[in-house]
C-alpha cells in the first residue's frame, strides 16, 4: 500500500512539473517574440541600382586622325600613363605601336625607290630611242640633198630617167615628213610616260609624308590640362595592349569634375516606375557619411543584357545635384529612386503582415494576450508595406508567427470597414499615382553577385 501511495505521490508531481514546465514554455515563447509598431506618416516607393559615377561633359583625348586615310585601320596602345594622373596640355599621354606603321613606311619607301628607278630607265630609253630618231632624219635629209643634186645633173637626160628621180626624191621628202611625225609623236609619248612615272612617285612620296606625320602622332598628347581617364569601350577599359581603331580613335578622356553623373542600370521590372525628374539618393562607396541629391535626367529606350545582371536592364543617367570636389569618375554609388510618395499613411515591415488564400493578416499584441486580425493592405517598398485598415498608430505587431496560432481566433474586417478602407486606399493611389503592388520577392532581377548585396535604409524622412 504504500509503495502505491509513494507511486501516486510520485506521478503527482511529474504531472505539477510537466504542467509548470509547458505554462512557462508557452509564456516563454511569448515573451521573446519580436514586436514592432504601427508607423504612420509618409511612404517612399524606391527604386534602388548600383551604379558608377562618371563626368558629365569631358574632353576626348583622340589617337592619331589620320590612320584610316593612310591605310593603317587599327593600333594598340604600347604604354599610358596610368589612370588619375594630371597632365598638362601638349603633355604625352599614350605611345601606340609604329609596327604597322613603319611596315607600312617600309613598303612606302621601297614604291619611291622602285618609282625613281623607272622615271631614270625611262629617261635614258627615251634619250637613246630619241637619239636613234634623229639620225633617221638627218639621214634621210642628206639622202634627199644627194637627190637633189642627182636631179639636176639629169637635166639633159631622157625624161624617163628624170621622172624615176624625181619619184625617188618625192619619196625621201614624204619618209622625211613621215620621220619627223613620228620623232614629235615618240617625243610626247615619252614625255606623257615621264610624266606619268613622276605622279607615281609624287604620290608615294606624298604618302611618305602623310606617314611621316602619322608617326609623330603616334605619340598622343593631352589636347588640355586635366585628369586622365581612360576610356570605357564595349569590351572594358583601354589600356595598354588595347586597340585604337580607325573607328573608334578614343584612348582616354579629360573629364570635367564640375559637374558629375550617375550611371546606373535598372532592371526591366522596375523601369516602368522610373520617371525623368525623379528625385535620387545617391551614396558613394569611397564615402558612406556623405549622402548626395540628384535627378534622373536620363532614361535608355532599349534594354540590354549586362554582366552580372539575370535579366535585361536599362540605362538610366542621374545628374548629382549637390556634388563636392572628392568625388572622382569610377566611384561606385548605391542609387536610391522616389519613384513615388504616399502622404500620412500606415505602414508595417513586410514581415508583419500574412497571407493565407485570400486572408491578409497580421497578429497584434493587446492588453489580454496575441489577436490574429484582418487587414487590408496597399503599395509596398522593399521594407515595408502601407496598410489601410484593420491597425491603428502605436499598435504592437508581430513579426514572427506566434507557436499557437492555431488557437488564435481571427478578428475579421466588417463590410464597412473594407469599403470605407478601399474608398481611401483609391484616394491616396490617385494622389500617387502608383498601382498597389504587394511582393515579398525581393530578389527577382536584382544583379548577382556583389552588387546584389547592396542595401539602402530607406527611411520615412527620404529627401525629396
Amino acid at each position: 500500500m504504500k509503495r502505491i501511495i509513494v507511486l501516486l505521490i510520485f506521478l503527482l508531481i511529474a504531472a505539477g512539473g510537466w504542467y509548470y514546465y509547458q505554462n512557462n514554455l508557452v509564456k516563454e515563447n511569448a515573451d521573446t517574440s519580436i514586436f514592432t509598431k504601427v508607423e504612420q506618416g509618409d511612404f517612399h516607393i524606391n527604386v534602388v541600382a548600383t551604379g558608377e559615377l562618371q563626368a558629365a561633359r569631358s574632353e576626348k583625348i583622340l589617337g592619331p586622325p589620320g590612320m584610316r586615310a593612310a591605310g593603317i585601320f587599327q593600333t594598340t596602345i604600347s604604354s599610358i600613363v596610368p589612370e588619375g594622373t594630371i597632365v598638362s596640355k601638349g603633355e604625352e599621354v599614350a605611345a601606340l605601336d609604329r609596327t604597322d606603321l613603319g611596315s607600312k613606311m617600309k613598303g612606302i619607301g621601297t614604291d619611291i625607290e622602285k618609282a625613281q628607278s623607272q622615271i631614270v630607265q625611262a629617261q635614258l630609253d627615251t634619250a637613246i630611242e630619241m637619239r636613234g630618231l634623229r639620225d633617221q632624219v638627218r639621214n634621210i635629209e642628206f639622202s634627199i640633198e644627194e637627190k637633189k643634186l642627182e636631179a639636176k645633173m639629169n637635166i639633159y637626160e631622157p625624161p624617163a630617167v628624170q621622172r624615176q628621180t624625181q619619184l625617188e626624191l618625192e619619196r625621201m621628202q614624204r619618209d622625211m615628213k613621215q620621220n619627223n611625225e613620228k620623232y614629235k609623236l615618240k617625243q610626247e609619248q615619252a614625255e606623257a610616260r615621264i610624266e606619268e612615272l613622276t605622279a607615281t612617285l609624287s604620290q608615294y612620296q606624298n604618302q611618305m609624308g602623310q606617314l611621316t606625320n602619322l608617326s609623330s602622332d603616334f605619340s598622343v598628347k593631352a589636347p588640355k590640362g586635366g585628369m586622365v581617364i581612360y576610356h570605357r569601350s564595349w569590351n572594358g577599359k583601354k589600356g595598354p595592349g588595347s586597340r585604337v581603331t580607325a573607328w573608334d580613335p578614343i584612348v582616354a578622356q579629360l573629364p570635367d569634375l564640375s559637374q558629375m553623373n550617375s550611371l546606373t542600370y535598372v532592371n526591366e521590372v522596375d523601369i516602368s516606375k522610373v520617371a525623368m525628374g525623379q528625385p535620387v539618393i545617391i551614396e558613394v562607396d569611397a564615402f558612406p557619411e556623405k549622402k548626395f541629391k540628384g535627378k534622373v535626367v536620363g532614361i535608355a529606350n532599349i534594354g540590354e543584357q549586362r554582366p552580372n545582371f539575370d535579366a535585361k536592364v536599362f540605362e538610366v543617367k542621374i545628374s548629382v545635384i549637390n556634388g563636392d570636389s572628392t568625388l572622382r569618375p569610377a566611384m561606385t554609388t548605391g542609387n536610391m529612386i522616389n519613384t513615388k510618395t504616399y502622404r500620412d499613411v500606415l505602414s508595417v515591415p513586410l514581415e508583419a503582415y500574412h497571407r493565407n488564400d485570400s486572408l491578409i493578416y497580421a497578429f497584434i499584441k493587446t492588453e489580454n494576450g496575441m489577436v490574429k486580425k484582418e487587414i487590408m493592405i496597399g503599395s509596398a517598398n522593399d521594407n515595408a508595406i502601407i496598410v489601410k485598415a484593420g491597425l491603428t498608430k502605436g499598435e504592437q505587431v508581430a513579426l514572427t508567427i506566434p507557436l499557437d496560432e492555431d488557437k488564435l481566433s481571427i478578428q475579421y474586417l466588417t463590410p464597412e470597414e473594407k469599403q470605407e478602407a478601399a474608398k481611401e486606399l483609391s484616394v491616396v493611389e490617385n494622389i500617387a499615382n502608383d498601382t498597389p503592388r504587394v511582393s515579398k520577392d525581393k530578389g527577382k532581377g536584382r544583379p548577382k553577385g556583389k552588387e546584389g548585396k547592396r542595401k539602402m535604409v530607406q527611411s520615412k524622412g527620404n529627401p525629396q
